[in-house]
């Protein structure tokens, strides 16, 4: 298979594969500002200068730091640069995190995100989990009716079962899924098919399965081949398993921002891609 370096979001958007996770930016327990401000706005600068352009967000980093030091970075935006947050969730402080996905709150969060990122439209608007206190439909009318109005191009979900994508497409075109993935968490492959199968953004979060030793001799193996680290080979990985895959890896730091988008460069071979497709298979 060949391995594309873009991906058209919705037909319409053409997105860099390798992009940036905004979460990293704001403070200990993703909750208030960064604690070395200045270091979070040239991530964001650099970023744009090594060829990202699209940035993953959310109301709830911080809440709301994230998206404020991207527009601080950022705007005026280059042409091309595509942001995408998500609404979903309350913060009641450090590390906590409360699922709110009614309408009341999503119109509430959209706007604000609408503020804060200095946007009329935002470009991928991603509903953070479906909300169990809350019928899945009401927030899919909600999510229509937004988009309807023009406050959102294309809609993306997260933490997802292909049941629930089904569902939310009897509302409106789902461009992209947003679910836990990794070279060793694979929990979610079947929606991973699916949404390749229908042309979806598959959009892993925690990519490198942070804190997860699992398979650790097989990912320094290759790493030690290929002279490179360990999470630059488990993004790697991700870049070659599927083309709809678009990577958000996340970071405070401009040198580690640096590693990770060279991770794109490294080329896994068809032995290297076996054996850590097997580090799953091990632990089946």
């Amino acid at each position: 298979m060949k391995t594309e370096k873009t991906f058209s979001l919705g037909g319409a958007l053409t997105i860099n594969r390798m992009g940036y996770g905004a979460m990293r930016i704001t403070g200990k327990g993703i909750w208030g500002p960064p604690e070395n401000k200045p270091e979070a706005l040239k991530v964001l600068k650099r970023a744009v200068e090594l060829g990202v352009n699209f940035i993953d967000t959310a109301d709830s980093y911080g809440p709301y730091v994230s998206e404020e030091l991207i527009a601080e970075a950022l705007h005026p935006y280059p042409k091309g640069l595509i942001i995408g947050t998500k609404g979903g969730f309350l913060r009641s402080g450090p590390g906590e995190w409360n699922i709110d996905s009614s309408p009341a709150h999503l119109k509430e969060a959209l706007h604000g995100s609408l503020k804060r990122l200095k946007l009329d439209t935002i470009d991928l608007y991603q509903l953070h989990r479906i909300d169990p206190k809350v019928p899945a439909e009401k927030t899919f009318v909600f999510l229509q009716q937004a988009q309807q109005e023009g406050k959102i191009k294309h809609i993306g979900l997260s933490e997802v079962s292909v049941e629930q994508i089904k569902m939310a497409q009897q509302f409106f075109k789902v461009v992209s899924v947003q679910n836990m993935y990794s070279v060793s968490n694979r929990k979610w492959e079947d929606v991973l098919e699916y949404c390749n199968a229908h042309n979806i953004a598959f959009i892993p979060w925690n990519p490198i399965n942070a804190g997860n030793l699992e398979g650790l001799a097989a990912l320094k193996k290759i790493a030690g081949l290929h002279n490179t680290g360990i999470q630059q080979i488990a993004l790697s990985w991700l870049y070659h398993h599927s083309n709809n895959i678009l990577l958000i890896p996340g970071t405070s730091s401009v040198a580690h921002l640096e590693e990770n988008i060279k991770s794109v460069l490294v080329e896994l071979t068809e032995s290297d891609m076996k054996e850590l497709d097997s580090l799953v298979a091990a632990k089946a």
